[in-house]
Formats: C-alpha cells, sequence, structure tokens
C-alpha cells in the first residue's frame, strides 16, 4: 500500500503555508486604491428609524461615502433570502424574510446595520461611523424565545403572528399517545441548548472591486460556499447574471456553518464600490463579529420517554422552539428540522411524535452551526435514556444495550423517516468501554473522594447524517503530466487538498506530490456547492471517484494506441495500463502527456485528458459512536474538571486516521465548550447583549478538555456510496454535551441533585448544590 494512499496518516500539505504565516486570509489582501468601509449598527433590538444625518460625516477628512437604506432601495438592491424554508418541500407554511443590506424601516436586533460608511482607511471610516446621527424610535423587544411565543408579547414582523416563522412535525401522534397510555415508565424533561457563538479564528471580512469597464464585480470573501454566495449576490441582491460576478474565496480560518450564509456586508462592499470606482475592504472587529455573526443552538424543548418494564424505549414524544433570531437566514431550517429527525438515534424506537416552532426574536439569526440541529436531537434522547436508567434501577450501559439497533437489521427505517445503512453499535460502545477504562472506575472514583472532591461518568451514543445535495469534482492533467484537482466542495481548515489527493493518487496511481488542488474561484471551479453538514468527503470523494473512472476510460483508447493493442484488451491498475495476458504497460502519465500531441494522433482524441463526475447525497450517510466521560466536581465551588474522555466513532473508510481524528478532537472541544462555558446571553428586558466580548463569552481553552482524551475509529463502510465514508467534520460535538452533562450528574446525584442546563459554570453547578442541599 501507497504511505499518501487511502487509509493513511498522510501530514496536511496545507500546513507549512498555515505555520509559517503564508497562508492568504482577507486581512492579507490588498488591492490598489483599495477604500475601507465600516458599519453603523443599531444601539437597539427594536426600533423605527425616523431619520439619518450624515450631511456633516460626509465632509470629513477622508470619508468618501456615507450609504442609507434609501439610497439602496433608490439603486434597486435587493435583500437577502432564506435557502429554503420547510413549505417548499411540501412542509407547512412559513414567514419568508428578506435580510436587508440596510435596515431602512427598522432595526431588528441590536448590530443591524442602518447605514455604510467608507473612507480612504480603516480608522477614519471606525471614527466617522461613531459621529453618523441616528434617530430612533425605541419599540419593545423580545430576545427569549418562550417569552417570544407568549401572548401580547411584540412581534419581531407584524404579518408573524406568534412570531412564529414556521413550525415541523414528524411521526405519529396516535401511535407515540397509545404506547405512552401503556407504558410501565415515564420520565420527562425541560430541557435548554443553549446560544453560542462560533467565534472563528479568522473575523467575517470581505473586499468588493467592480470593474466599470465590463460591469463585472469581484468578491474576496471568507466564506464556505463561494457559488451559493454568488448566485444570491447576483440573482437576489443585484439582479444580474451570475457571469457578471467573480467569488474569490483564499484560505478561510474557520467556518463552523456560521460562514455558509451570505451577510449584509458583502453585497455592501460591492455596491459601494460600484458608486465609488474603487474597491473597498470591510473586516469585523471581534466586537462586531459577536452582534452580527449568525449564531447556532437556542432551543428549549419539553421530551418525554415511555419505556415497558424491562427498559425498553415505547416511544419519545417532544415540542420545542427554536429561536432563529430576527431574520430566516441561509438555512436556518436545517437545524429546526433534524433536531426533530435524528430524537431516535440509535434506537429501536416504535413510535415518536415531535414538534418545533422556528420563532423570530430580536437578536442576530441563528443558522447551522457545528452538527446543524444534530447535537439538539441527541442531547434530549441521552438525557431522557440516562434519567429513565437512574429512576428504574437499570445500568445505564445496559439499557442502552436492550435498546440498540442490531447491525442485522440493517438497513432500519427510523418513524422519522430516515433509512441507516449500516452500522455496528454495540461493537463500537463495547470497545469504548474497553478504552475508557470502565471497569476502573470504582477505583478512580474512591481516590477522587478521598481528595475531598465528587466523580462521575456516563457513556452515551450518538448517529448524525452527513451530506446533503449534490455536486462536481473535476480531474485536469497538464501537457507535463501534472494533476489537478478542480473541487466544488470548499475546505475551511479540514484537509480537502490533502486527502482528495490521497484518494486521486491511490486510484490513479500518480505520485502524492504531482496532484494540485484548486477550490474557491468561481473563475476557475466551474460549479460547487461548498462545505457544511459533513458533505466533502462523501459526496467530493463520491464525485472525484467517477471522474477518476471518467479519465481511466477515456484513457484506455489512448494507451491502445500507444502500444498498439485493441482498446478491449487493455487493463488498468496501480497507475499502469497493461495488455491483458502480457507484461507490455504505460504509464497513466506518459498516456496524459500523448493527449497534447501537436500532431500525429487519431482526431478522435482531441486535446487534453480531463475527466468530471458528480454525486449526490440520497440517500446521506450516517457516521456514529460512542463517548464515554469522567468529570471531578469541587462542591464548594462548583468547578468541573473533566478528567478522562473516550471516543470511538464509526465514520465509514478512514481516508486519513490523523485528520480524522484532529476533526474528532476538534468538535469534542467545540462539545465541550456548549456543554461547560458557552453561552450567549442577551438581556431580557432590554435586548442588550451582555456577551459581546470574548472576557464576558467563555472559548474553551487547552487547561479545559479532558486531561486523558483517547479516539480510535471502527470502519463499518458506508453501503450508499461508492467509496464507503461517512462524515467526520460534525460528529465530536454531536456526543459531547450528553456525555458531560450526564457525567456532572452522576457526579451530583449523592448530594440530590437531578438536573442542570447548559453551560454548567461552577455558578450552576454551585446553585444545583446549594439548592438540592436545602431540599
Amino acid at each position: 500500500m501507497s504511505r499518501f494512499g487511502i487509509g493513511q496518516p498522510v501530514r496536511r500539505v496545507e500546513d507549512k503555508r498555515f505555520l509559517t504565516g503564508r497562508g492568504r486570509f482577507i486581512e492579507d489582501i490588498d488591492l490598489p486604491h483599495q477604500a475601507w468601509g465600516a458599519g453603523v449598527l443599531s444601539p437597539y433590538p427594536h426600533a423605527r428609524i425616523k431619520g439619518i444625518d450624515a450631511a456633516a460625516v460626509r465632509e470629513l477628512p477622508g470619508v468618501l461615502c456615507v450609504l442609507t437604506g434609501e439610497e439602496l432601495s433608490a439603486d434597486g438592491l435587493g435583500g437577502i433570502p432564506p435557502l429554503f424554508l420547510p413549505e417548499d418541500m411540501g412542509g407547512p407554511k412559513g414567514y419568508r424574510t428578506f435580510r436587508p443590506l440596510l435596515a431602512r424601516d427598522k432595526v431588528r436586533h441590536v448590530g443591524d446595520c442602518v447605514a455604510f460608511v467608507v473612507a480612504e482607511n480603516a480608522e477614519q471610516a471606525r471614527e466617522a461611523v461613531e459621529k453618523v446621527e441616528v434617530e430612533y424610535e425605541p419599540l419593545k423587544a423580545v430576545v427569549n424565545v418562550e417569552d417570544a411565543v407568549a401572548e401580547g408579547t411584540p412581534r419581531v414582523w407584524d404579518e408573524a403572528a406568534g412570531n412564529i416563522a414556521f413550525p415541523v412535525m414528524m411521526g405519529n401522534k396516535e401511535a407515540t399517545d397509545a404506547a405512552f397510555a401503556r407504558a410501565k415508565h415515564k420520565v420527562s424533561l425541560r430541557l435548554e441548548n443553549n446560544r453560542l457563538s462560533a467565534n472563528a479564528m479568522e473575523p467575517r471580512g470581505c473586499i468588493g472591486d467592480y470593474d466599470d469597464s465590463d460591469g463585472s464585480y469581484t468578491l474576496y470573501t471568507s466564506t464556505q460556499n463561494p457559488h451559493g454566495l454568488r448566485s444570491v449576490m447576483a440573482q437576489q441582491v443585484f439582479k444580474l447574471p451570475e457571469t457578471k460576478f467573480r467569488v474569490i474565496a483564499n484560505d478561510v480560518g474557520g467556518g463552523f456553518g456560521m460562514k455558509g450564509s451570505p451577510y449584509p456586508e458583502e453585497g455592501l462592499v460591492l455596491w459601494a464600490s460600484r458608486r465609488l470606482g474603487r474597491p473597498v475592504k470591510w473586516i469585523a472587529n471581534r466586537g462586531e463579529s459577536m452582534l452580527t455573526d449568525n449564531h447556532g443552538r437556542d432551543q428549549v424543548v419539553r421530551g418525554e420517554m415511555a419505556l415497558d418494564e424491562n427498559g425498553k424505549i415505547l416511544a419519545i414524544r417532544a415540542t420545542a422552539l427554536h429561536a432563529i433570531g430576527a431574520y430566516v437566514s441561509g438555512a436556518a431550517a436545517v437545524p429546526v428540522i433534524f433536531s426533530l429527525k435524528l430524537v431516535p438515534n440509535v434506537y429501536a424506537v416504535p413510535a415518536v411524535h415531535v414538534a418545533s416552532r422556528a420563532v423570530f426574536t430580536h437578536t442576530v439569526p441563528t443558522t447551522p452551526y457545528r452538527g446543524a440541529g444534530r447535537p439538539e436531537a441527541v442531547y434530549l434522547t441521552e438525557r431522557l435514556l440516562e434519567r429513565a436508567a437512574r429512576e428504574m434501577g437499570i445500568d445505564p450501559v445496559e439499557i442502552r444495550r436492550r435498546n440498540f439497533i442490531q447491525p442485522g437489521a440493517m438497513p432500519y427505517a427510523t418513524p422519522t423517516g430516515f433509512t441507516y445503512d449500516s452500522g455496528d453499535f454495540p461493537r463500537l460502545m463495547a470497545r469504548c468501554l474497553e478504552l475508557a477504562d470502565w471497569s476502573g472506575y470504582e477505583a478512580r472514583r474512591a481516590q477522587t473522594g478521598r481528595n475531598g472532591r465528587l466523580r462521575g461518568r456516563a457513556i452515551v451514543y450518538y448517529i448524525e447524517d452527513c451530506g446533503v445535495f449534490n455536486d462536481r469534482m473535476d480531474l485536469r492533467f497538464d501537457p507535463s503530466g501534472m494533476l489537478t484537482i478542480v473541487a466544488g466542495t470548499f475546505s475551511h481548515g479540514q484537509g480537502h487538498a490533502t486527502t482528495f489527493a490521497q484518494l486521486v493518487s491511490e486510484w490513479l496511481g500518480l505520485p502524492f506530490e504531482n496532484i494540485r488542488y484548486v477550490q474557491g474561484d468561481t473563475e476557475q471551479v466551474p460549479f460547487g456547492r461548498g462545505t457544511y453538514a459533513s458533505r466533502s468527503s462523501m459526496i467530493g470523494g463520491s464525485a472525484l471517484r467517477a471522474a477518476a473512472d471518467v479519465v481511466i476510460a477515456k484513457a484506455k483508447p489512448m494507451a491502445a494506441h500507444l502500444m498498439e493493442a485493441a482498446s478491449g484488451d487493455i487493463e488498468f491498475k496501480e497507475g499502469r495500463f497493461h495488455i491483458a495476458g502480457t507484461d507490455r504497460s504505460v504509464g497513466m502519465v506518459e498516456v496524459a502527456r500523448a493527449f497534447y500531441r501537436p500532431a500525429g494522433l487519431p482526431k478522435q482524441f482531441g486535446v487534453g485528458l480531463d475527466g468530471s463526475g458528480t454525486f449526490g447525497a440520497d440517500p446521506p450517510n450516517f457516521p456514529n459512536g460512542a463517548h464515554a466521560c469522567e468529570v471531578e466536581v469541587d462542591s464548594d465551588t462548583g468547578l468541573v474538571t473533566v478528567d478522562r474522555y473516550a471516543v470511538v466513532d464509526d465514520v465509514g473508510v478512514v481516508i486519513n486516521p490523523m485528520i480524522c481524528e484532529g476533526q474528532i478532537d476538534g468538535g469534542v472541544a467545540q462539545g465541550l465548550g456548549q456543554a461547560l462555558l458557552e453561552n450567549v446571553v442577551y438581556d431580557r428586558e432590554s435586548g442588550q447583549l451582555l456577551s459581546g466580548n470574548l472576557i464576558d463569552y467563555a472559548m474553551p481553552r487547552s487547561d479545559d478538555m479532558a486531561l486523558h482524551h483517547t479516539a480510535e475509529f471502527i470502519e463499518v463502510p458506508c453501503k450508499t456510496n461508492p467509496i464507503g465514508v461517512k462524515g467526520v467534520g460534525e460528529a465530536g460535538c454531536v456526543a459531547a454535551p450528553p456525555v458531560v452533562i450526564n457525567a456532572i450528574l452522576d457526579a451530583l446525584a449523592p448530594l440530590g441533585v437531578t438536573h442542570i442546563d447548559m453551560p454548567a459554570t461552577p455558578q450552576r453547578v454551585w446553585q444545583a448544590i446549594a439548592a438540592a442541599r436545602k431540599g
């Protein structure tokens, strides 16, 4: 096996430029005659805009223009629509918003942009922003999702009754109610999934460059989806052909879903460039990011589980409220849908009835954030099952064993419409217990007790669905025999340049170092849908497999011509074309070069060797795994320390185990952040953002991670795509929240604590202990 092929821990080829400071981010790009933009952001969560006076500001040194909603309307620019609503797929009707580039009549969250100032440099633009006079008429606001659906609450949109953007419902109510009626045991919980900020290493930024000579627009931006962004800017905002727009995304320092949707600033810099005849650059500082980046999660759910006398699950039902902020932004419907669809998790649940309402609030929008509804679903089911085990006196491991979907039952159809193609849940959990040294726990707990602290443990299982839509990948040989991968997917930290090259190196037998990777420029990449929902390995990889097959098929006749043989006698293996039954062969590189000969070839060969492949995510794939965690709790301070963490994941065929493990570790870190630290907080009365910087918003650090962390993979190949892979990018953050919270509750059980919501900060843990002691 090649040391650069599938399954090998090849070092990432991208990392050298990052480690040596040679990455090319938006901050690194400056164009000739470039100006700088800055937004005038609303200090109110809800207000009428009575007037904007920028006359004096326009006369300030360095100020080039101040753009407002009035000018936006006069120039005929449109707003940013949602990617889709449930009604577009046959679901119930909803209220469709268009997020404006600049608010004109009303602002609907703190940070809503009402004007855009452009100046010679960034400092002048930011100083000028402070001097724009905006007259507001403050209105009552609502930022809490449960408040938003209460009677008499202020409406975010007058036409959206009860502040409901759209409802979603799944399952069979009659069968579920009947199961609950005959159940021997029932458990219920009210749970909160705290609002989160992605806080990508690279803040959002963009540069707009309009060319008056041909009426074209170039946008440099930090995005996960260049082609999708181009479509929205062209069709919805500027109402022009897409051929007039070029989107370039070079290196992107993290996205996590937050950079998957278009933002107003991307339209503003293009518009400002057109008006000024100069490139215009905008980059958010961290405070602006906290105010204007799309957030994640923000769900309140009430769930119930019905079980028989042996702990077998009979049914689950739940009702949820999912805050989506002031606008339905991008794929905002995705977390709402999948927070319901994955509720059965890995268990044989006969009946399910789950419903959710997407709710408008006077806050920045929420959109998919790493996991996008899957963490919410698994959190609900694993919390309910853990409570059932405790109340029924069944071991938490045993109750999961009794309810697992067995490998022999695959493919397995869930009550919410998924069909799992593969999985061996009992085997993965058994290995996770070994990796976690489950049997040695009592000795560790005794030692923790001698040190004056409490110890708890938990094991949970998760599943998620990965991969959406179709996509295209291209392979192109140049005259020297070097190969270029032209990717419709988009890497913003996942290591695609390495893993995709590993696939192609193995399939075509090419030297790894002779493979180049191109992405993120809509002029160089014919089409693409970007990266989100852990789609790239399955969809991009499978499309690459198809492209490689096309290349081989095209090359066979040329190989036959070069060896003076019949095409039907040619076989391809390990990078060479062979005449069957002989020792004569020719390499792929030599064949590729032959396609560029200037003369002497039969006409049917044309010029150049390339191949294009497509693949669609129907059905998706289902990565899954077991996570085990042990925590220590200081009952005097409430401080939680994650001592041990073990992971065993099934991500199908592992292309690069080192990259896969890095993805899992990163996801676990974000899951621990949600469980213990992170929380976007708006003041319930004033609507102001209270966690608007990294002093008040607690990001996880290295010393918050597990002291002892181990991870392994067990390959159960996916049966619904040609390369057998399953997604890996979001897996870690799906299981981490329930396993950490369940471990905390296990530690606190002797004190009488039965419930805690995320984030389990020291204050919250201490308050729960104090309340339990009071009785």
